[in-house]
């Protein structure tokens, strides 16, 4: 029996990068997924090709910062597959920039993403999974919302609010059969980290005492154990997924 037999998944921002890792590790572990993203061509080419493996998978083109959007999709999964087990709140964006440099727009753009956009998702899955009394939900913090980074204020508060949220929700839905936690990727190698300069690239390394940038399967391993019934018992953890980052 494979890890995630018979359970519904949605995965946010799973068109690429640790999205993408986490879809196929999920269908490779038998779940049926439903796949959020804004891109739609990389989002209809993921569930195409997987489908031609016997995979249930479905894309949908959310905006997770539009709650109505987010509310209304729900509403079609849950007529559709009758319920939903598991919600991995990925999606993210990155607008960086000092803070005297940083523009409100900018600032904006990754909280109505990062930060509303996991409220928004959580909000409308929860009632249903408290009425099955079961769920597991996973949300993607970062490293440097724990230690902070220079040049992202923005993106920084977003994953330090997550932390927080995960928190209050393991807090108010654990006794609901739901088990909420995070992960906090480290550096790690997805096409936006692979389009930055290599002395930025090689400062990553550096500071990674592995030697290398994490993959994105590292962290789609993590999602998958956090969604498991391996992790039953845990709730509210932050995992860290860094390869042990030197701050």
């Amino acid at each position: 029996m494979k890890r995630l037999d018979n359970k519904i998944a949605i995965i946010t921002g799973g068109a690429q990068g640790i999205g993408k890792a986490t879809v196929e590790k999920f269908a490779a572990e038998g779940a049926a997924i439903i796949v959020w993203d804004v891109d739609e061509t990389k989002g209809n080419k993921l569930s195409d090709d997987l489908r031609l493996q016997k995979v249930t998978i479905k894309f949908m083109k959310v905006n997770v910062a539009n709650f109505q959007e987010v509310e209304n999709s729900i509403k079609q999964i849950i007529s559709e597959f009758g319920r939903i087990d598991i919600l991995v709140n990925n999606a993210g964006i990155l607008r960086d920039g000092t803070l005297v440099k940083m523009t409100s727009e900018q600032w904006q753009q990754v909280i109505d993403v990062n930060l509303t956009g996991v409220f928004n998702c959580t909000k409308a899955v929860a009632p249903h999974m408290i009425e099955k009394q079961y769920g597991k939900i996973i949300n993607a913090t970062s490293v440097v919302g724990l230690y902070g980074n220079f040049g992202q204020t923005n993106y920084v508060a977003t994953k330090a609010g997550v932390i927080g949220m995960t928190k209050v929700w393991a807090r108010e839905l654990g006794r609901k059969g739901i088990n909420v936690n995070a992960i906090a990727p480290g550096f790690i190698a997805t096409e936006m980290v692979a389009s930055m300069p290599e002395k930025v690239i090689t400062m990553m390394k550096e500071k990674t005492p592995m030697g290398r940038l994490g993959k994105p399967e590292d962290i789609a391993n993590a999602y998958c154990f956090l969604a498991s019934e391996e992790a039953d018992f845990i709730n509210g953890t932050v995992l860290s997924v860094d390869g042990g980052v030197i701050t």
